[in-house]
């Protein structure tokens, strides 16, 4: 079996991790892959299914051991990154890993990937329906919520660098849309 992996991203707020629980739900093909972090869980979170929490200083060890296909310092002092074990675990296991990270993240696993990886920019309507959506969660203060839209400005910028842009207006149409990418990619009827 080829070794393919499906990159998803987008500007938080855009509706990726809805569209990518809704592919995970619908192709079994696919397996989540779990990010390595520095942050703390979030309340209800655990270790392994969200995400592999780590301190900064096991994080630093295994950028040391080159044991990432990617990382990022996303926000000031929180690390993410993609282990190359995980990508292994889900290609052992005879399935395609749904990478749901950050749009350098994305880009270095491109890289390094090449045809093996499919990339999918999540993009909102606008900057101004972005900013409804991330008010309306209620988990942002004033600050946090122009660090988001500064930085989803900023990712916006390299969206025409993915194989794929998908308009996140409609949430069923933009899904069917990256779901018929993904199975063309996979080659599955």
């Amino acid at each position: 079996m080829e070794k393919k992996i499906i990159i998803i991203t987008a500007p938080s707020g855009a509706g990726k991790t809805t569209i990518v629980r809704k592919l995970l739900a619908s192709m079994p093909v696919l397996a989540f892959s779990v990010s390595a972090a520095t942050r703390s869980a979030r309340e209800g979170e655990v270790n392994g299914r969200d995400y592999y929490f780590m301190s900064v200083d096991e994080f630093h060890a295994k950028i040391d051991a080159h044991a990432f296909a990617e990382y990022e310092m996303v926000y000031a002092g929180k690390y993410y990154g993609t282990l190359k074990s995980e990508l292994e675990r889900i290609w052992e296991e005879r399935r395609i890993p749904m990478v749901d990270i950050d749009v350098k993240g994305a880009l270095s696993i491109k890289e390094k990937y090449h045809q093996q990886a499919l990339t999918i920019f999540i993009e909102p309507p606008s900057i101004d329906a972005l900013r409804a959506r991330l008010s309306e969660r209620g988990t942002e203060t004033q600050a946090s919520l122009e660090e988001r839209l500064g930085k989803a400005r900023y990712e916006l910028s390299f969206s025409h660098e993915f194989d794929h842009i998908v308009v996140n207006d409609e949430l069923e149409r933009a899904y069917e849309e990256v779901k018929k990418l993904v199975t063309d990619f996979l080659n599955i009827k």
